[in-house]
């Protein structure tokens, strides 16, 4: 997507600014690589700095309730220093990092509700403005995208996906929020929870995965909440994901708080091909039936929309 707004902190006549993104939905902690075209106004400028921000819509929780707002979660000056002449048509390419606890927007190519954007701030002779967001799409990394097959085919369901302000303890988390997948229980695990809640927090060794039940009676000892946390490689070759991920909700129903030993891909089973092939699109079905209507649509609208008001 191509956004355009002529500079009104630089006045008539000043330069203006399109952002590109490469086309495709780019992986946490790969690489988001785009332009910046500019184009020269009536006059010679100089240029002291291009800047990109990653902006996400975060919810936070406090004493009378909940709010949302715009986090600025990393920024990159991908240019900057020279002097754009009078009409002067310039592209500056930029190949930058994303954080690998960048948040998943979709699943199988269908939106889960999560929105972020990319938002340039150009800097020109002490004058500063910032352009509109320009959507992000991110989808699931390999291992990711394994667990979340697993959940689908063990008979999870999709509820929602959020981002939540905020730090979840013991945990080697990096940026100020954390995204919530919620999930209906599968048959086998309801009468210990009537939901489930699972966040990625992925580095470059691997990713830690944090579940938590709601409470209830039963195997969660009078309605406490369970929280579980377990440590998975990026290797998915050679890993029964199914049985490795029922484990994990076996031992989160059997104590209030688990922590597991990482696992390294080293138990045989299903590899990531079979589990595509045998239908993995057990949580994108929900995702179709559930969050793809149109109240997503509007949210992700008037976010992008309003997206002058941050906190």
């Amino acid at each position: 997507m191509v956004f355009k707004r002529l500079l009104g902190s630089l006045g008539v006549g000043g330069p203006t600014v399109d952002t590109v993104l490469d086309p495709g939905a780019v992986l946490p902690g790969g690489t988001l690589s785009g332009e910046v075209r500019l184009a020269g106004g009536s006059a010679s400028v100089d240029i002291d700095h291009i800047t990109l921000e990653l902006v996400a819509r975060v919810e936070a929780e406090h004493e009378d309730g909940e709010s949302e707002g715009s986090v600025v979660f990393e920024r990159f000056t991908v240019g900057g220093g020279f002097r754009l002449g009078e009409g002067e048509q310039r592209a500056v390419r930029f190949d930058v990092p994303l954080p690998w606890e960048t948040p998943v927007t979709e699943l199988y190519g269908q939106p889960l509700g999560i929105v972020l954007g990319v938002r340039t701030e150009l800097a020109v002779t002490g004058a500063r403005d910032k352009g509109d967001l320009d959507p992000l799409a991110v989808r699931p990394l390999p291992v990711q995208e394994a667990v979340l097959e697993a959940l689908g085919q063990l008979g999870f369901g999709f509820r929602s996906a959020d981002l939540e302000y905020g730090r979840i303890g013991g945990t080697g988390q990096q940026l100020p929020f954390y995204q919530e997948i919620e999930l209906t229980p599968a048959p086998q695990y309801a009468h210990g929870a009537g939901e489930f809640e699972l966040t990625f927090l992925a580095h470059p060794g691997g990713m830690e995965v944090v579940v938590e039940a709601d409470k209830r009676g039963g195997f969660l000892g009078g309605g406490h909440d369970a929280l579980g946390r377990f440590t998975v490689s990026h290797d998915v070759a050679g890993v029964d994901w199914n049985t490795l991920v029922d484990g994990w909700f076996r031992q989160l129903l059997q104590s209030r708080s688990v922590y597991a030993e990482p696992h390294h891909g080293s138990r045989p089973g299903m590899g990531m091909g079979t589990a595509v092939a045998a239908g993995a699109a057990g949580l994108a079905v929900g995702v179709v039936g559930g969050l793809v209507a149109a109240e997503v649509v509007d949210e992700v609208g008037d976010f992008f929309e309003g997206d002058d008001e941050e906190d």
